[in-house]
């Protein structure tokens, strides 16, 4: 997918009511992180063009909300099969924009999305409306004595704006756009600058299926104007972001002005306490997943290792020979566990947050420094800090790349303290021998959900974080009730 020596990059338009648009910004460059090179063209929309989606969006959604659950669950279905017939070309598209895995881009993204867009297919079909009891007024005020029953309906929000992420370009929007449309919204996605170019991709699968003009928009742009403009737009009514804590909040102060809905996945620093009695090889699969799956650029990863003292060292032990085992390099080669992450300004992060830690005293056990035999690329070696304290800001921020801290506690009430001594809240982890301890310690941890001696998770349970982890729940029908407006329905029995 990146470009060669005289070949020029292919130049991707806009998506705008149906209609492959020229941006009014020109294009800018995608970059694979892997090689550097340039993977194509993305677009640069202009802000009268991300409103002019929007526009578009608003005048679909009178006819589309309008559709049987039994045409929107068409088009949904027809889009899984095409992005199926397609499969191989957007895994390598994926890979090229990502730096993802062979195994993480086909079988984390773009199968992902697949089986997104087919679950929300069924999702359309899903009833929307509820019988309450009747309820039996006296006489008084408000009329006469009678009975009164009602009906609770879900209807479609409107114009979903869906902001996505760059850690996962099929998966992530696809959790947004199929839900959204099969409850009956139209949508406009903004993708993430890195690697946009699958998202147009999606767009396309979907105007193949059917889905009408206007229906699904895709804008795209480098610039912060781009992403503003898709959120103040006064046809948008809701906004669906994936990302940082930090822009999260900016988003949701514009969405305040107007009382716009809102569904916000934002950080984590996801704890894992790793009791005296657990597996422990368990426990380092687990955690390990860090420094490997989308080499740590993911907010639900295990990243905040909270150990009690009588394995502690053992626990280390073990971290350190499994990231001995680990291939770090070109994500298109056999047998590569850790690709790069997504930019050099990224990795510099990381990097920077890696000599924070030494300054404030943690002990890097593994890894530290940039990998030598590289020579382009973006690439961390997969990093251990132990010795942590839990004031020290390699423990209480999001890091994002594959690096894990770990704190010793003594007993399972400080252990379960340090866990919650964060501002983060999206997914914690809890390793035990005693499942009723677990449990038990699972109930009194303040985040949206809690793996208990798994990283697994169950894809109908509902998804999202506590505190500044995020507003909202999404995930198998929580996200269809996500993406819907609750109505009232009343009448005299």
């Amino acid at each position: 997918m990146s470009s060669r020596r005289g070949q020029l990059p292919q130049e991707q338009r806009l998506f705008i009511g149906g209609e492959w648009t020229e941006p009014g910004g020109g294009h800018y460059e995608v970059i694979n992180p892997a090689t550097e090179d340039v993977v194509g063209l993305a677009p640069e929309a202009s802000r009268e063009q991300v409103h002019a989606a929007a526009g578009a969006a608003r005048e679909a959604f009178a006819t589309w909300s309008r559709t049987t659950p039994e045409e929107r669950a068409t088009v949904l279905d027809r889009a899984a099969s095409i992005m199926e017939r397609d499969f191989a070309a957007y895994a390598e598209l994926a890979q090229a924009e990502s730096g993802a895995t062979t195994g993480t881009a086909r079988g984390m993204q773009v199968a992902v999305s697949v089986a997104r867009f087919k679950r929300y297919a069924k999702g359309a079909l899903e009833p929307v409306e509820a019988g309450l009891p009747p309820q039996i007024n006296e006489a008084g005020p408000m009329g006469k004595a009678g009975v009164v029953g009602a009906l609770t309906v879900r209807q479609p929000v409107g114009v979903v704006t869906c902001v996505t992420s760059y850690n996962n370009p099929w998966a992530n929007p696809a959790g947004k756009v199929a839900p959204a449309l099969a409850m009956g919204n139209t949508v406009v996605v903004k993708p993430a600058p890195q690697d946009p170019l699958s998202v147009y991709r999606m767009a396309a699968a979907l105007e193949e299926a059917g889905a009408p003009p206007g229906v699904v928009n895709v804008v795209s742009g480098a610039r912060p104007e781009v992403g503003e403009a898709a959120v103040d737009s006064r046809d948008v009514d809701m906004v669906s972001f994936t990302g940082s804590t930090s822009v999260g909040q900016r988003i949701a102060e514009v969405c305040g002005r107007d009382m716009k809905r809102q569904l916000m996945e934002l950080g984590g620093k996801g704890a894992a306490l790793v009791f005296e009695d657990a597996d422990l090889d368990s426990a380092v699969a687990g955690i390990g997943t860090t420094f490997s799956f989308y080499s740590g650029q993911i907010c639900t990863a295990p990243t905040r290792v909270i150990a009690h003292r009588a394995i502690y060292d053992a626990l280390i032990e073990k971290l350190t020979g499994y990231i001995g085992y680990m291939k770090v390099g070109d994500p298109r080669e056999k047998g590569t566990v850790v690709g790069p992450v997504i930019s050099a300004a990224h990795r510099d992060r990381i990097e920077s947050y890696v000599e924070l830690g030494r300054k404030e005293g943690a002990r890097v056990v593994a890894g530290g420094e940039r990998p030598a035999s590289f020579e382009k690329g973006f690439y961390v070696a997969p990093t251990l800090l132990a010795d942590c304290t839990n004031d020290m800001r390699v423990v209480r921020e999001e890091i994002f790349g594959p690096v894990v801290v770990v704190v010793p506690f003594e007993d399972e009430e400080e252990g379960i303290a340090l866990a919650n001594d964060s501002d983060y809240g999206l997914l914690d982890y809890v390793w035990s021998g005693d499942v009723a301890r677990a449990f038990r310690v699972a109930r009194r941890l303040r985040a949206g959900g809690v793996g208990v001696n798994t990283i697994g998770r169950n894809m109908e349970a509902p998804f999202g974080g506590f505190k500044k982890s995020g507003v909202g729940r999404d995930v198998g029908s929580y996200a269809l009730h996500a993406y819907s407006e609750l109505q009232s329905i009343v009448w005299p029995g």
